[in-house]
């Protein structure tokens, strides 16, 4: 271990060989002079304090310069007292009262100077002087020079002198000392002020503690990503036969989907140097910096090849160049290109490989996204049936279990729930069973933890009334009821009436048994149908309307837009794409591709097809009503209700008891709702 002198230290920083012997000595190492030595490690923290040091009088410096410029001389002066200590240590000194009183009389002084025609501090100097020459009364209260001892009148002046005079020069020479201060702290490698790097942090097995064992649900994109986790491990065996390992490996699909416990599974498995950064961390004030991240980013992997390099949120500084900045100096471009140039200039064996993560790979640069850079593209989807189930059970071995929890059940319960909002639905239910006092998660405590996902927790303090009771009961009803005639099956897994804090006043929870990848146009239909039942039974049994159907008018419209525009559902149009889709996996925004006329006609067949299924829906319930009366009687009393006891009611196998005098009978008067029951 090697031993540097002090002096050494004070003359690479261009400090003072004593104020790094006395900072020395505050931290206990053992020195007497400017010609001791410390170790190494001894010294490297001796530099870090006194950097420290430094950074802080250059914040206080920079600090008082904006102060002077904004505030007035009396101000400056306290804020000095108070920042740097002074005025509570002379308190403590000898005739501490006194010298308190004089700091005050400055003060005093300070204000009055304010009122003349001179400013600044140096004027405030030579005023200051003049005072001490000739002896004039200070303050208006009468206190004069002569009252002051002339000890005390030194400690003014030490005062002016010490603190008001050198801030004065230090707003001269603070560039110099910033420079300086870059030179010694921002020069070398590593150094705190240093730009250009690329701050990547760097894993190995032992760090993450992740591996593809954790990963489920994604068998594909696992499969993939062994291949090239086994290429690092085993090179001969592909360099053999000729073959190339990928240059790099996009993972793009929804969010939460796993892309980026991905990667760490990757690094976890390969037990090689594992580089990771976000795109937004190449994004730089300066124009330049990002592309100096990114040199010194490849420079780092290929001095520790074979390894690999995550970036996350590539689509921060892959997007398409659309030359809008042509001429000018648009640094996310050049960030980009110098990114495309480290990619493109690795050898095929190198054993550097790139994985990157995105939810928007239609907005990568073509460049980007071609074999040679990102030779295979991973798709990371949304998991299946069989995913949703394997994921819970990966997320469930983190928690205490009842016995009888079916994960099938709650599987298919998730339908469309990606990997992190299945790892939600999982930490809810947790959760759930603490609020409760219980030790162990039940099969109740997950089903409740999913419809917290899907419309929010219960609203307690809303407190509907009987009306609307009613006409919510009735509604959730509909929709039931017109998807069980429709089916003939079993449509729903709960129907409630209790609101939500999502703004849900009740919702009707429809399972199916199974994942489907195809919908007929029939299904489309019935689906748009049951969309409907909720307004319709309003219709049917009051004779009016309310808003609590805004959100299935906007899916119904959703629907049947896009049987017409995009699956080419109408005799009309046949087989011709009217609308775009962008952003898949962050929605999937669509955009009409037609002309204005074209759109009218698409408007109009749109409501000719809702309408007609609105008319289906409010038929099966008009032949149904004495059913839909029953139903919604039945979920107001109960106010939570599953599939099996609708279905049960429905097929008339069980007899359920309902208050006569909670009868939900129409807005109008009673001969009104008779009439009804008559068409039946």
């Amino acid at each position: 271990m090697g031993k540097i002198k002090i002096h050494e230290i004070a003359k690479k920083m261009g400090l003072a060989s004593k104020d790094v012997l006395e900072k020395a000595k505050s931290l206990n190492f053992d020195v007497k002079s400017h010609l001791s030595a410390v170790t190494d490690e001894e010294a490297k923290k001796l530099e870090e304090e006194l950097k420290k040091k430094i950074r802080d009088f250059l914040m206080d410096l920079l600090y008082f310069r904006q102060q002077k410029k904004e505030q007035p001389l009396s101000t400056l002066l306290w804020d000095i007292y108070e920042r740097t200590g002074f005025y509570y240590d002379v308190q403590l000194m000898p005739d501490g009262e006194k010298r308190k009183e004089n700091l005050l009389m400055l003060l005093k002084k300070a204000e009055d100077y304010e009122k003349t025609v001179f400013k600044g501090l140096f004027y405030f100097n030579r005023y200051m002087k003049q005072l001490k020459s000739y002896e004039i009364e200070m303050g208006e209260a009468g206190t004069s020079m002569e009252a002051v001892e002339p000890q005390k009148q030194s400690i003014l002046l030490s005062l002016v002198i010490g603190y008001v005079i050198p801030i004065v020069i230090f707003v001269f020479l603070g560039r110099w000392l910033s420079k300086k201060m870059m030179s010694s702290m921002g020069g070398g490698p590593g150094g705190a002020m240093s730009f250009g790097k690329s701050n990547a942090k760097v894993y190995v097995e032992s760090t993450t503690g992740i591996t593809f064992n954790d990963v489920a649900g994604e068998d594909e994109a696992k499969e993939l990503l062994t291949e090239i986790v086994d290429f690092l491990h085993n090179p001969k065996k592909y360099q053999e036969i000729g073959a190339i390992c990928p240059k790099g490996a996009l993972l793009v699909g929804h969010p939460g989907t796993g892309k980026t416990l991905l990667a760490k599974a990757v690094a976890g498995e390969a037990n090689v140097p594992f580089f990771s950064m976000s795109g937004s961390e190449f994004v730089e004030m300066f124009v330049g910096m990002g592309a100096s991240k990114v040199r010194d980013l490849f420079k780092q992997a290929n001095e520790k090849a074979p390894c690999i390099v995550f970036i996350d949120e590539i689509d921060a500084i892959g997007k398409k160049r659309d030359g809008q900045m042509a001429g000018g100096n648009d640094e996310r471009e050049q960030t980009l290109n110098q990114l495309l140039t480290e990619m493109d200039g690795f050898e095929g064996n190198n054993g550097v490989i790139i994985l990157a993560a995105t939810n928007r790979p239609e907005s990568l640069d073509p460049a980007l996204t071609r074999p040679g850079r990102f030779d295979r593209r991973v798709p990371v989807e949304l998991p299946d049936l069989e995913g949703r189930e394997a994921i819970l059970k990966v997320h469930a071995k983190k928690v205490q279990l009842s016995d009888d929890v079916d994960f099938h059940t709650i599987a298919r319960m998730a339908s469309g729930a990606s990997g992190a909002e299945l790892a939600n639905i999982v930490n809810e239910a947790a959760l759930r069973a603490v609020r409760d006092n219980r030790e162990v998660v039940t099969e109740a405590d997950l089903e409740e933890s999913i419809e917290v996902v899907i419309a929010g927790y219960q609203k307690k303090n809303a407190v509907l009334s009987d009306q609307e009771k009613k006409v919510v009961a009735c509604h959730e009803i509909g929709h039931a009821l017109v998807a069980a005639m429709q089916t003939h099956s079993a449509p729903v897994q709960k129907i409630t009436i209790i609101p939500r804090t999502s703004g849900a006043l009740g919702y009707t929870m429809q399972v199916e048994q199974g994942d489907k990848y195809l919908l007929t146009k029939q299904e489309l239909e019935n689906k748009i149908a049951t969309f409907t039942g909720g307004r319709a039974a309003e219709e049917v049994v009051f004779g009016e309307i309310t808003t609590g159907a805004s959100n299935d008018i906007e899916q119904a419209t959703k629907i049947a837009r896009a049987m017409i525009t995009r699956y080419g559902m109408s005799d009309d149009f046949d087989m011709v794409a009217m609308e775009t889709v962008t952003n898949q996996y962050l929605g999937g925004d669509a955009s009409l591709a037609c002309s204005a006329d074209t759109q009218n006609e698409i408007d109009r067949k749109v409501v000719e097809l809702v309408k007609r299924e609105h008319e289906k829906a409010k038929k099966i319930l008009l032949d149904n009503r004495q059913k839909l009366d029953e139903l919604s009687n039945y979920l107001y009393e109960k106010e939570t209700i599953t599939g099996d006891e609708f279905m049960a009611i429905l097929n008339g196998e069980a007899k359920k008891e309902t208050n006569t005098e909670t009868k939900i009978e129409s807005g109008a008067e009673k001969k009104e709702a008779d009439a009804d029951e008559q068409t039946i």
